[in-house]
């Protein structure tokens, strides 16, 4: 659970500004996206082994690119 404790002198858009980091950073955002929608199992497989594939794809880019530095 995230919280935000406010002084009397806080303003009102700091302490939204402060709440979203906070979420972002909790990942809780993220979760929250992703749970948005039903998504069957199998499509989330699909997607799981999808971003796995771009995981690779960029970490060969980045290897050849620090192989040529």
């Amino acid at each position: 659970m995230v919280e935000i404790e406010l002084g009397e002198n806080d303003r009102l858009d700091w302490a939204l500004k402060q709440f979203r980091r906070r979420m972002i950073r909790s990942g809780l955002f993220k979760d929250m996206r992703r749970k948005r929608f039903f998504e069957k199992p199998s499509e989330a497989r699909k997607a799981k082994t999808k971003a796995a594939q771009r995981r690779r794809a960029k970490d060969r880019r980045n290897a050849r690119r620090a192989a040529t530095l």
